[in-house]
This record gives C-alpha cells, structure tokens and sequence, in this order.
C-alpha cells in the first residue's frame, strides 16, 4: 500500500511538469535493450518483438494458430521432403533493393550453414536442422528439399520466428540491419533507444505512424513516470502491476487488456547435484503458492498454467500432474530426497539469477520466502538484464525464472525447450534436460502427417514434462497496454507482440 501510495505521489508531481517532445514520434517504453537485431540471432524478447515490425518471414499465422501467405504468395508440400514456395512480386528491401529468392536461399543456408555462407553462428539453426539444400530455381521460387519430415518448418519461416535478409548480409548485419516490413530501422544506443520509421515501401500495411522510439527504462516506477507526464507514450506488459490502477485513474492515459499466451516460468539447472532429483524439482513447485501471487502480485491480471501451450491450443494437456501449493507435500518431498532440515531449519542452499528489473526482483523475493518455508534458502542474485540473460543461454545458473513470449504458441516449443538436440546453444534446452522418451515422442510428432497421432505424442510428452519437471510453469500473464490517448487503436495481442504499431494512429 505505502509503495502505491508514493508512486501516486510522484505521479501526481510528475504531472506537473510536461516534457516537450517529438509529437509525431511514439515514445515505446522497453525495460532493455534488444540483444541483436539481426532476426537470425537476436533470440531475446525485445528483439524479436522489434525485428517483427522491420523484417517478414515467408508465412505468417494468424490468431487461430492457422498459416496465412507473408512474403510466400502460395506454397505447396509435392511430398514430405519437399517444399516449394512462391514469392510475391513487387516486394522491396528498406534500401530499394528487390526481394529475390536469392535473398531466402541466403537467409536460410547463413543460419544452416555459416562456415559456407561466411556469415553467423545461429542459435536458431537447430530449427532448421530438416533442411538439406535450399535451391533458387528462378527470381520468384524457392525450394527446400529436407533431410527429414518437419511438420514445424513453416512455424519457423513464419514472421516473428524468421527475418528474411538481403543476400550477403554478414555478421555486422545487426548495426543496420535491413528487411522489408512495415517499419525500417533508424538507429540504435544501447541501453539508450532503437528508433523505427515508417516504411513507405511496405508491401503488406504502410503504418499511420511515422516514428517509434523504443526509449530503455530498466526502472519500473521511472517507467510509470514517464507515461504519466507524457514523455513516453506506450508500455506493454512491463509496468508493476500495483502501478496500474494509479495509471488507469490519469486522465491522459488508457488501459487495454487481453488475454495472455506469455508465460512466466522457473528454469532449473539439471546439471546441478541438488536439481538432478526431481522431488527437489517438484517440491520447489509444490511450496510456491501461485494464487497469492497472481492476487498479489500480478493484481489478478494472470491465470495459472499446466503447460507451456496455451490451453485453447489444439495439443494442449490438462490432464497432468499437478503441482499445487501444498508445503506438507513439498517437505515429504524433500525427505524423500534426503533433504532434512539442519539445525537451522535449512534443508538445502539454491541461487536464482535474475535481472535488476522491479518486477522480476520482486518475484525473485516472494519465491526467496515461500521457499524459506520448506527449509530451502534462497540466495538471490541481480544482475543487468544483458549480463542475466547471457549466462542463461550458457547455463550459468540453478535457478532463474523468465517469459517464453509468441514462441510457446506452437507445439515445437517441446523440442526447442526440453529435447536433448537442443541444449544451448542449439536450442533453448538451458537446463540440459534429456529423456530419451520425450525426444521419440518429439520426433515421432514432427514427422507424422496424422495429427490424431501428433496429438497423442503432445499428450504424452506434456505428461512426461509435468512428472520430471525440468522447468515449472507459473502462470499465463495477461498482455497489458498502458497508452497516452494520443496513441488510438491500440489492439493488444495475447503474445504481447507490438504489431499494434501497425495499424495505430497518432491524434492531435
């Protein structure tokens, strides 16, 4: 309560004071910089958020998870190791240079294969891992002859997953990278801003607004500053939910609200002698009490998850097992394990990494007391969100806990999470998590056209994840926009993607 209080007090004061700005740019509040614009490594949220509004894929999909025509007009499956696309014509890179298939054949061979390309290390490449040769028969078609059936390759040629780059682009490609969506970039500081504008050459949707300004603010009631006194314009999901309330009662601010696919999860080191067991996995779940902190916390704006999936997706699982707040069973657990209290009361020591941010701090200290309940003392350690995500991805951690945002919208997460193909870098498997079990049923999915038996794999493979629990999954965040009212037809989106932009218009 006093923290609301005093940030309503410094609201009020901020509102005071106006600050003169660019009224025809958007001010777009982030809490980091993106990693690396360049769609084939920027893997991070901020910079696949931002390369979806500067770079195209060869598919998209809409809101029904269904594939819709991007840069490929049409394509078609001959047979299961062959795909065939055919690009739209007309289509121009932000520099004026016309999209070819030789631009595709690139994009895909830098990230397959850079040692021949000359090009980047890619840590998507294992999403490509079924693609053999990419041929370029003429300007306008592109063929993919696989290794191996994937029935997730055009999830990964979709938009937001793939950025199509011009040929020859290298490895400086992120300083000014160059794509042939809706926005193109302008400029970037890190830790500073990356500044978009529109594009006029857009093939797609040229937007109404002629600049963003994605503005760096790691500090959270800064952030709410900066909305409410007029200098920043939007923020999406990364404001503290306490704050919400003052913001909506501004008289210059709007908020919009969705429901969310975004989903906040714990990642755990299987490496680690401690985490190996999962009982000491299933008793961290069992003493976290997500309900208070979705009422707390998040101020109701979330709702639990059992699965990474969205629950209204086709291959989603609700019959698993289950992790309730139960600190009883988390203590049986933990004896079971050989985890006994010491004199202290303290079963064992663990250490969470996370970044300096608010909200991500605040989490870190509600689970630092719920564990202490069951005799696990938490060591928290805060870090730049930069220097946090890099010994994420290297698995330099036992415990951290972040957002799969968009890329849990599809059922490859399984393989690009959890399968022992995918440890990082190769993936996203960070905890090096393998089951032989898991990686059979994975392939088995990928490969089948029968989607009866695509889903039974899901099934079983959900059922597996949630009984090891090698990652526990907190709860689905609802996609929250906080907007100046100079900012109109704002359409929040489940992902929390800022495609909004868009379609969004400035007022006088």
């Amino acid at each position: 309560m006093r923290r609301v209080l005093a940030l309503a007090a410094l609201v009020a004061l901020a509102g005071c004071h106006s600050a003169q700005r660019d009224p025809r740019t958007v001010v777009f509040l982030i809490e980091s910089s993106p990693a690396n614009l360049d769609p084939r490594i920027g893997t991070d949220a901020q910079s696949q958020r931002i390369d979806a509004l500067l770079f195209d894929g060869l598919v998209a999909h809409d809101a029904s998870f269904q594939f819709t025509p991007a840069l490929a007009e049409r394509w078609e499956q001959p047979n299961p190791l062959t795909l065939v696309f055919h690009l739209r014509g007309g289509v121009r890179f932000h520099d004026g240079r016309a999209l070819t298939a030789r631009d595709v054949v690139w994009t895909i061979e830098s990230m397959i294969d850079p040692m021949r390309s000359g090009a980047v290390i890619s840590p998507k490449a294992a999403a490509y891992a079924a693609v053999g040769t990419v041929e370029a028969p003429d300007e306008r078609t592109v063929v993919l002859h696989l290794k191996h059936a994937d029935n997730f390759l055009l999830t990964n040629l979709s938009t937001g997953a793939i950025g199509i780059v011009p040929e020859g682009s290298g490895r400086d490609f992120w300083q000014h990278p160059v794509g042939t969506g809706p926005f193109r970039f302008v400029s970037q500081q890190i830790d500073q801003d990356v500044v978009i504008e529109r594009n006029p050459l857009s093939w797609a949707i040229v937007p109404k607004i002629d600049r963003v300004r994605f503005a760096v603010v790691p500090d959270a009631i800064t952030e709410s500053l900066e909305l409410e006194k007029g200098s920043g314009d939007v923020a999406v999901n990364s404001l503290p939910m306490d704050s919400l309330p003052v913001l909506a009662a501004r008289p210059n601010l709007r908020l919009e609200e969705t429901g969310g696919t975004e989903i906040q999860y714990l990642g755990l080191n299987l490496r680690d002698p401690l985490l190996q067991d999962a009982r000491v996995r299933q008793a961290i779940a069992c003493a976290i009490d997500r309900e208070i902190i979705i009422q707390t916390l998040m101020l109701g704006h979330a709702q639990p998850a059992l699965s990474l999936l969205p629950p209204s997706h086709w291959a989603f699982a609700g019959d698993v097992a289950r992790y309730d707040y139960d600190p009883a069973r988390a203590k049986r657990l933990l004896d079971e394990a050989g985890q006994r209290p010491g004199a202290d009361g303290v079963r064992l020591h663990l250490t969470m990494k996370t970044s300096n941010a608010e909200d991500a701090r605040l989490l870190a200290s509600v689970i630092q007391q719920q564990l202490a309940g069951v005799g696990i003392a938490l060591d928290l350690r805060s870090y730049e969100y930069a220097t946090f995500y890099s010994d994420v991805t290297r698995g330099a951690f036992q415990m951290y806990s972040l957002r799969w945002i968009g890329g849990n919208e599809q059922p490859d997460i399984f393989s690009y999470a959890f399968s022992t193909a995918r440890f990082s870098p190769k993936g996203a498997n960070r905890g090096h998590y393998s089951n032989a079990r898991l990686d059979a049923l994975l392939d088995d999915a990928a490969a089948s056209e029968d989607t009866a038996r695509r889903r039974a794999d899901y099934l079983e493979a959900q059922q597996i994840l949630a009984r090891d629990l090698p990652a526990i999954n907190l709860w689905y965040r609802d996609t929250v926009v906080v907007h100046n009212r100079r900012l109109t037809h704002v359409v929040p989106t489940p992902s929390g993607s800022y495609t909004f932009l868009e379609t969004a218009e400035l007022v006088d």
